[in-house]
Formats: structure tokens, C-alpha cells, sequence
């Protein structure tokens, strides 16, 4: 399997994550996005919207972050990561949602600002930042993992960002919950890290 991705996206690291969790061999090859190279014909032809990640697994071609996470899991039977059953396909999904929701909106925006300079009102995306971070720290109050006792893609979906939200200027100090969620998912076999920046709080 081939993933293109950008080293500072979460968006990629997401996937690159789920990829080394399940201990699929890939290839990692850098787009970089600085000299736009994600709008040049040859990559719109892998993906019309000119996003990373795209995971090229010998000819299928999947794009998009979130749906990259749930063909690996039905690809390799991994019902343990996604469950089958409907009330646990439809948590993750809900989870899912708020990746491509409220966490792009929040703390992946307010990174966007001080990492790629991004023209955001940084006190708005950080607000919202905030607000998702106080929800996701009530659900985790009870349990080890978004689901439950053990982790699905709902937190890999979720991992980058919230990990990074510092080098976007939103604290996670007053989220012991949601500190203790990422430790766990930094102990899992295979985990690999988002690449820091000194950006933010974190600089």
C-alpha cells in the first residue's frame, strides 16, 4: 500500500496511525503541499479534490481521511476497530462525524493558524476548540476509549488533532480525561507519532 500524505497534516497522520496499529506494510510518499503539488494534474488524477491522504492499495484507490480508516477496517476484518453490529457502526460513526465536524473546526483550525498561517479568527476557533473538548472529556469520564474498553477508529479519527490542539494555542491542561486518553492510545502496539511543531503554546 502507498500513502500519500503531508508529515504536518492530521488529516494523514490518521491514517498513517491506522496503518501502523494494524501493522499493514505501507509506503509513505510526501506531497508537498507548499509547492501545491496536491493540485497537479498527475495527483488530481488520484484524487479530484486535491487532498491528502490518498491510500493507493495496488490500484484501489481510496481518498479521504475518515473513509481511509473504515476500508482498512473492512478490508481486513477488523471488527475489533469497526464494530459490525448496528449500535456500534452507528458510534463510530457519530464519532467519525465529529472528526470531520467539530475537531476540523476547532482544535485543527486553530492549528491551521499558527502552523500554516491560515486567515482564521484564532479566539473563534479556539472557543470551539474548547467546546468539543469539554464533550469529549465528559464521554471519556467512564471509559478508556470513545466506545468503550477498547479502541475502534472512533479514536484514531480523533487522536491528531486533539493531540496537537496545544501548537494551536488550546490548552489541554484542564482535560485530565482527555490527557489520559491520549496516553493510552500512545501505549497501543505500532503507535506512531504526529510530528511536533514549535507552534502555539507548544513553542
Amino acid at each position: 500500500m502507498k500513502l500519500y500524505r503531508h508529515p504536518l497534516s492530521g488529516h494523514s497522520h490518521r491514517a498513517q496511525l491506522f496503518l501502523a496499529l494494524l501493522g499493514v506494510p505501507h509506503e509513505l510518499v510526501d506531497v508537498d503541499l507548499m509547492a501545491r503539488a496536491h493540485k497537479a494534474p498527475d495527483f488530481l488524477r488520484l484524487n479530484a479534490f486535491g487532498q491528502v491522504p490518498v491510500l493507493d492499495d495496488d490500484g484501489t484507490v481510496v481518498t479521504d481521511s475518515n473513509a481511509i480508516l473504515v476500508y482498512l477496517a473492512k478490508k481486513l476484518g477488523r471488527t475489533d476497530w469497526l464494530p459490525e453490529d448496528a449500535v456500534g457502526a452507528a458510534k463510530v460513526q457519530k464519532w467519525l462525524s465529529v472528526a470531520a465536524g467539530e475537531i476540523a473546526y476547532g482544535p485543527a483550525a486553530a492549528r491551521l493558524v499558527t502552523v500554516f498561517g491560515a486567515s482564521l479568527r484564532p479566539d473563534e476557533v479556539i472557543e470551539r476548540a474548547h467546546r468539543i473538548l469539554e464533550r469529549i472529556e465528559a464521554e471519556l469520564a467512564d471509559r478508556s476509549f470513545l466506545l468503550g474498553g477498547q479502541p475502534t477508529i472512533a479514536d484514531v479519527a480523533l487522536y491528531s488533532y486533539v493531540s496537537s490542539a496545544p501548537e494551536g494555542n488550546v490548552d489541554l491542561a484542564g482535560y485530565a480525561h482527555v490527557r489520559s486518553w491520549l496516553n493510552r492510545i500512545e501505549a497501543l502496539p505500532g503507535f506512531v507519532g504526529f510530528q511536533k511543531t514549535a507552534a502555539g503554546l507548544a513553542a
